[in-house]
């Protein structure tokens, strides 16, 4: 099973890193405040989790690995929070289990990606069993908006995810590569899905969340100077009220 912890007390909530994380990245907020049981799970291969070696590298696979700890918590209902992958699996979550109620994907998505983009998940598979280290530098910086300011952040994660290992890496870059196209699925869930977005996210272009979400809508938050790792790169507390909002109350 993956490994997981929990804070707090409340309606429960499911905290999903991104890629190359591990739950740590939510120390940055004070989630023990919040009146919602948080539940934090380390993602295949990143944190205290092992990898998923067998088969063909999926969303899905892994998303059938969080709702493994799901099950053994026993959990009637519960929401999600992903942050970039986290938000894929979060979409899986939702179209797999009647008990997901709503989402938010942070600094996240819900399309497939382009021809080229898929090629370059394929590179990066490659890359890691020969320069891991290599990438990892190249990578991680490229998450913030502004490199020197977050010098230290950066520094720690490298560290952290320097001690995934290749073959983990490699396979969630793929998974994510052939992640299942959720435009249609948005739409039609709308009213249960939220997104919050950094501006400055030179990872995922803001155009592309039209027309399902528009700047106006309230299921639409963007934070004008923070680019992928808004829940640093926030003034804390803004972020923290706007992360929660959606989640305080069971629907």
């Amino acid at each position: 099973m993956l490994h997981y912890s929990i804070k707090g007390s409340g309606f429960p909530v499911v905290f999903l890193h991104g890629y190359l994380e591990s739950s740590s990245m939510w120390q940055h907020l004070a989630l023990e405040n919040l009146s919602v049981t948080s539940i934090l799970i380390d993602l295949p291969g990143h944190g205290g989790s092992s990898g998923i070696n067998n088969g063909n590298p999926s969303i899905e696979a892994i998303s059938l690995k969080v709702k493994e700890v799901i099950d053994h918590l026993n959990l009637d209902l519960y929401h999600v929070i992903g942050h970039s992958m986290g938000g894929y699996v979060a979409l899986e979550l939702k179209d797999l289990d009647l008990r997901c109620q709503k989402i938010t994907l942070l600094n996240s998505n819900y399309w497939n990606d382009s021809v080229q983009r898929k090629k370059d998940r394929i590179r990066v598979a490659e890359i890691v069993y020969k320069a891991k280290d290599f990438f990892l530098s190249e990578a991680i910086p490229r998450l913030y908006s502004n490199t020197k300011k977050y010098n230290k952040e950066i520094s720690l994660l490298i560290h952290e995810a320097s001690k995934m290992l290749p073959e983990d890496i490699a396979y969630c870059s793929i998974a994510m590569g052939n992640r299942k196209d959720f435009s249609s699925f948005v739409t039609e869930n709308k009213a249960d899905i939220y997104i919050i977005h950094g501006a400055l996210d030179h990872l995922v272009n803001i155009a592309d969340f039209e027309p399902i979400f528009l700047s106006d809508d309230p299921h639409f938050y963007l934070f004008p100077k923070a680019g992928h790792m808004c829940h640093v790169e926030c003034e804390n507390t803004t972020f923290l009220a706007t992360l929660m909002s959606p989640h305080v109350q069971q629907t």
